[in-house]
């Protein structure tokens, strides 16, 4: 199986937990509001479900995903969160008849993109392997919010490694996104994995080091806790800089929650 087929498999593995956590909801259920101020739960799935269509423009017809680039720069901050909420006008069983639609084209798009062809996007061009990535750590990362919202626990899984490659992956793009230059070194990233083992990134000697558990470490790169609500230890300054800052999702510096 190629990474991309891997990738895709873990995507829609996460889709179907986060599916199950929606699917029995009646409408006042969807009207749950979530931690992510002025979302409730049908924005969220409206927002999954947006941008799996994007992502799938961009797979297959790059000209009809250039035309929403250019109505989404019209007002950079604010198309997400006014895309998300046009969606989520539909009823209930539209909006998740919808994403289950758009997510499984997505899943056959993304295993035909040819090797070595970037897709556009609202960020810098990517791979279908890290298209993959993205929309896996946003699934879990909003599917985080649907979880809060509803007191239920989503539990750890090995997916959770290719969330925490992201995190490490983006940290430049956290400095960029917050107006300060990125330190040269590379910092030593070790986390451990739900099944006990430990995943590391960067030299096994670096200065600047971040430990923890990895469900911590991908809470924090995509701004679902706070740093001082998790197991997350940085030694050097540069360290517990980052771990301030950290974003692994596209568009300006989060506010975090």
């Amino acid at each position: 199986m190629s990474i991309v087929a891997e990738l895709v498999a873990e995507l829609s593995a996460e889709t179907e937990v986060v599916d199950g956590m929606v699917s029995g909801l009646d409408e006042s259920g969807w009207n749950t509001p979530t931690p992510a101020a002025g979302w409730a739960i049908r924005e969220q799935i409206a927002h999954l479900s947006w941008t799996d269509a994007q992502a799938t423009a961009a797979a297959t017809d790059p000209t009809v995903f250039d035309q929403v680039l250019v109505q989404a720069w019209q007002d950079p901050t604010g198309f997400v969160d006014v895309a998300a909420r046009d969606e989520a006008r539909k009823p209930s069983s539209q909006l998740l008849a919808d994403w289950r639609h758009r997510r499984r084209a997505l899943a056959d798009a993304l295993i035909e993109v040819p090797s070595g062809k970037k897709l556009p996007w609202f960020g810098p061009p990517m791979s279908a392997a890290s298209m993959a990535t993205a929309r896996l750590m946003e699934v879990w990362a909003h599917g985080l919010d649907i979880a809060d919202a509803l007191g239920v626990v989503n539990p750890p899984s090995p997916r959770l490694k290719s969330v925490a490659h992201l995190g490490v992956r983006t940290r430049d793009f956290a400095y960029q996104v917050n107006n300060q230059t990125p330190p040269a070194e590379d910092f030593r990233v070790e986390l451990q994995a739900p099944d006990g083992s430990t995943w590391t990134w960067g030299p096994e000697g670096g200065a600047q080091r971040i430990t923890g558990p990895a469900l911590d470490f991908c809470q924090l790169v995509t701004q679902r806790r706070s740093p001082r609500d998790l197991d997350i230890v940085a030694v050097g300054d540069d360290a517990r800089h980052w771990i301030t800052i950290a974003q692994c999702f596209a568009g300006p510096a989060g506010g975090g929650r």
